[in-house]
């Protein structure tokens, strides 16, 4: 029997509809897979520039709180759900690929590599508050060789992706370890999700 999550009929969140802040297809399909089904999508427009010095992890946490945040006037009846991702080689974080040129320089640095993939999480009530969460995975990538990157370039599945790849694509042939949760690299931790839902009366029901 499907299940799907709602809240507790004696929760006060009870009939509260659900938005996320995103227009990430992976996002959706992972909601969905735990039997979460939003029923907005509506992606927030903010700037996305890191501060100085700011670290992978604090930028994956900020940006998550900032996307719901700016929605929040807009949804102040609803549930808000938002997230980020962040990939970082050492501290440095990797730029969604918008060019072959760019992902091709960030698969050069992954290769052979260990990196993180950082992922904020937050989710607001209508009350104004604010849960906030992050996950990291390890990530280990093998040394691509030159026929395997061209190869993989020419595919454009790179086209506006963290780090200039896709896990759930054909980029998962290149990785030799994961450490940490599949469906954080992919853009949405659902097990952090599922606690933080469940933290508001939120629950699987038949």
């Amino acid at each position: 029997m499907a299940v799907t999550f709602s809240c507790h009929p004696d929760s006060r969140w009870a009939g509260v509809p659900v938005v996320l802040a995103s227009q990430s297809p992976r996002r959706l399909e992972l909601c969905r897979k735990i039997g979460l089904m939003p029923d907005i999508c509506h992606p927030a427009n903010i700037d996305e520039t890191e501060y100085p010095a700011e670290s992978p992890a604090d930028y994956a946490r900020r940006m998550a709180k900032s996307k719901a945040e700016a929605i929040r006037s807009e949804f102040s009846e609803h549930i808000i759900l938002s997230g980020d991702t962040a990939v970082a080689c050492g501290h440095r974080i990797l730029p969604k690929a918008e060019d072959e040129a760019t992902a091709k320089d960030c698969l050069t640095r992954l290769s052979g590599r260990r990196h993180r993939v950082y992922g904020g999480l937050c989710l607001i009530t209508p009350d104004g508050v604010t849960r906030c969460r992050l996950s990291v995975s390890m990530v280990k990538f093998k040394q691509l060789s030159q026929n395997e990157l061209n190869a993989y370039l020419e595919g454009g599945e790179w086209d506006g992706k963290a780090g200039g790849y896709a896990i759930q694509g054909q980029a998962e042939q290149f990785i030799s370890m994961i450490s940490g949760s599949y469906a954080n690299i992919m853009g949405f931790d659902v097990h952090v999700i599922s606690g933080m839902l469940g933290a508001i009366g939120f629950c699987h029901q038949p």
